[in-house]
């Protein structure tokens, strides 16, 4: 029986790099929701974001990991007056 080659098997493919790449860094689903929590209350003070369409996860390249992070923008907010600062 031949297998297909097609969609179903990247993602399956794509599914277990992820696991893989979770397991290596030691992470949790909670640490991941609460990493998502701060990333996304740190650029809201920036910049005026979608919550609808987050994608967030850890990702191997060669010898390290590496933070993919995809936010929605809706537009940027005004520059922040710094205390002191006239």
């Amino acid at each position: 029986m031949w297998m297909r080659r097609g969609p179903s098997k990247q993602i399956a493919k794509d599914r277990l790099r992820n696991v893989l790449v979770h397991d290596r860094a030691d992470t949790s689903p909670e640490f991941m929701s609460h990493l998502r929590d701060d990333l996304m209350r740190v650029v809201s003070e920036y910049l005026e974001v979608g919550q609808n369409g987050v994608d967030m996860k850890l990702q191997s390249e060669d010898d390290h990991v590496a933070l993919v992070a995809s936010i929605p923008v809706k537009q940027l907010k005004r520059a922040r007056q710094r205390s002191g600062n006239n």
